[in-house]
């Protein structure tokens, strides 16, 4: 049922274990917060990877809610839009009138930056009232699983691939208690002393290939990722085109001297970086026995080859969040 006549029915779809479970353990209490704010909803625990994309895509696919909302860190929110499109070989999105909405509940809130979403849960769930949206891209994945297996997915933020898969693996294997900034940033440090820069081939809409040494290449739909680092300032949800940011090799004084610039986003001039935008990217090693690590909006799906296509209008987005 929705919240009002004026508001879209919702399903909240939640992962428990977010910030180190505290959204399992205060449940009866938030969701108390979010019918006073928004008003009567359902909602769906997430179990494990991937079943949020389960969960939505049956919700999208039967039509029993006008909005589905992703209550979680970013990665639920990918798993979320995934979920927005089918997998049935022709990726199409299962049902274009339906909403995505976003209650931002985790360790790095990256995507919340970028749409301005709230912090606090009572201004975000009165944030989703009302029938507002907008329609955004979405970025699809063509990429190579741990066993070395095709796979498709969608991502809603930044995909990279160089460092910040190796950073998602520290990140997620421990605990995210000191919050998304300081986790993200003590995992970047030890990653950084294990990563020796990886060569790859770059191919912008399918324009010539180019060879990088690369510390990390962001594919960037929104502006922030790992735990607040403005990576893509210019990047915009709806202008049809990803924003790409190479980093090239860092040294220890690089890294001490430079890096606060990457999270004031005042980093574009620094010579270690260089930015393109495509609707089309395609990237493989150029050892192909080395792995390069994806990162997929907090996730580390798989590694290279990829191709990041951006697909242009293809998902709705409840629309605006700053009058909450």
């Amino acid at each position: 049922m929705p919240a009002s006549h004026d508001s879209f029915s919702a399903l909240i779809v939640a992962n428990p274990q977010s910030q180190n479970g505290a959204l399992g353990r205060k449940w009866p209490r938030l969701a108390r917060v979010i019918r006073e704010r928004f008003g009567a909803f359902d909602h769906r625990f997430t179990e494990g990877a991937g079943h949020a994309t389960a969960i939505t895509r049956a919700a999208v696919t039967e039509g029993t809610h006008e909005m589905v909302v992703a209550m979680g860190g970013d990665g639920t929110i990918s798993e979320v839009v995934d979920g927005f499109f089918s997998d049935g070989g022709d990726w199409n999105a299962v049902r274009p009138e339906a909403v995505l909405g976003v209650l931002p509940f985790g360790t790095g809130g990256d995507f919340r930056k970028t749409i301005g979403a709230p912090k606090k849960l009572p201004d975000g769930a009165r944030s989703l009232r009302g029938r507002g949206t907008r329609t955004i891209d979405v970025g699809r994945l063509f990429y190579t699983d741990s066993q070395g297996r095709p796979r498709v997915r969608h991502f809603i933020n930044i995909a990279s691939f160089g460092i910040g898969g190796l950073v998602d693996q520290l990140v997620n294997t421990t605990t995210k208690a000191l919050g998304g900034t300081v986790s993200f940033g003590v995992a970047t440090l030890r990653a950084m002393r294990r990563f020796s820069p990886q060569r790859a081939r770059l191919r912008l809409d399918g324009g010539p290939a180019r060879e990088v040494l690369l510390q990390n290449v962001a594919v960037a739909n929104g502006q922030y990722f790992g735990g607040g680092m403005w990576i893509a300032p210019g990047a915009a949800l709806d202008d049809g085109r990803f924003d790409v940011v190479t980093m090239g090799p860092l040294t220890g004084w690089d890294i001490l001297l430079r890096m606060h610039r990457v999270y004031s986003g005042t980093h574009f001039d620094l010579p270690q970086i260089s930015h393109a935008r495509a609707a089309r990217v395609e990237a493989e090693p150029v050892d192909p026995g080395e792995p390069i690590l994806l990162d997929v909006d907090g996730e580390t799906p798989g590694r290279l080859p990829a191709t990041f296509q951006l697909l242009p209008g293809a998902l709705r987005l409840k629309w605006p969040y700053q009058h909450a």
